[in-house]
């Protein structure tokens, strides 16, 4: 009987100390430490602690399909958002750490033919996996394309990196909030009256069925960007349904301090 106990003692302590923690504290900790306000990151200081950012990434990997089957949907868009973000910065060390420099684009790691996103260098739910599966194969098929303001590519183009991690009960306003800011940001997304011409980021060329429901319709994708700065006082939020859209340059440098 006291064997028994015993064991059962044992797997609950185990069980406690394998858990993951929804609230992504050690992540947390980090970005507070090493990506400012505007989202540029110290690569230098994530390598300086890049013992702490592995360990918070393996306690993701030891989630099963088992157990992230039994998360609510707040909390599988924080694991996933947090794994994509913590992920393309450990690509970023271990890129530095072969070649004795830091890459001055996401896109030159790889190789000429190779693409940093199909690279499979991690192991989540079970399965070796690259950052394209959690985008394409798990976050987008939530429907929300809020997500595409909170993964961030380790680059200047994309939305800012945020300085905080995404928390299952705080998920959905750290989204919007993240998308708000990046449609504020005028060297990405803009309105000219006068032209009535709207410049935006190729990221809703590209997500283009995401931002539309499906459509793809010039008009849906500016519906959706009105709503989303309803009450911003931006210039976006006073497009006309007859605009016509640009696409500004995307810029593909590295993200650093």
């Amino acid at each position: 009987m006291k064997k028994v106990i015993s064991i059962v003692l044992f797997c609950f302590v185990m069980h406690g100390l394998t858990a993951l923690d929804h609230g992504h504290r050690e992540f947390d900790d980090l970005l507070k430490q090493y990506v400012a306000s505007n989202g540029r990151v110290s690569y230098n200081g994530f390598k300086k602690d890049k013992k702490k950012l592995e360990t918070y990434l393996s306690s993701l990997s030891t989630v099963s399909q088992g157990e992230y089957d039994k998360f609510d949907g707040k909390q599988k868009l924080a694991f996933l958002i947090n794994a994509y973000n913590g992920y393309t910065i450990k690509l970023i060390l271990d890129d530095e750490a072969k070649n004795g420099k830091w890459t001055k684009s996401i896109k030159k790691i790889g190789g000429l033919f190779g693409s940093p996103w199909k690279i499979e260098f991690f192991k989540l739910l079970g399965k070796k996996r690259h950052l394209d599966w959690i985008e394409h194969q798990m976050l987008r098929k939530f429907g929300e394309p809020r997500i595409h303001a909170a993964i961030v590519c380790a680059s200047i183009g994309c939305p800012i990196l945020l300085n905080r991690a995404f928390v299952e009960n705080q998920v959905y306003n750290q989204m919007q909030n993240q998308m708000v800011k990046f449609l504020k940001d005028k060297a990405k997304n803009r309105f000219d009256a006068r032209k009535n011409e709207l410049y935006i980021s190729p990221i809703f060329k590209w997500f283009k069925e995401d931002f539309t429901k499906g459509t793809k319709k010039d008009k849906d994708l500016i519906a959706y960007l009105k709503k989303t700065m309803q009450g911003s006082g931006d210039d976006i939020e006073k497009t006309p349904e007859n605009a016509s859209i640009e696409y500004t340059d995307y810029n593909w440098d590295l993200n650093e301090q």
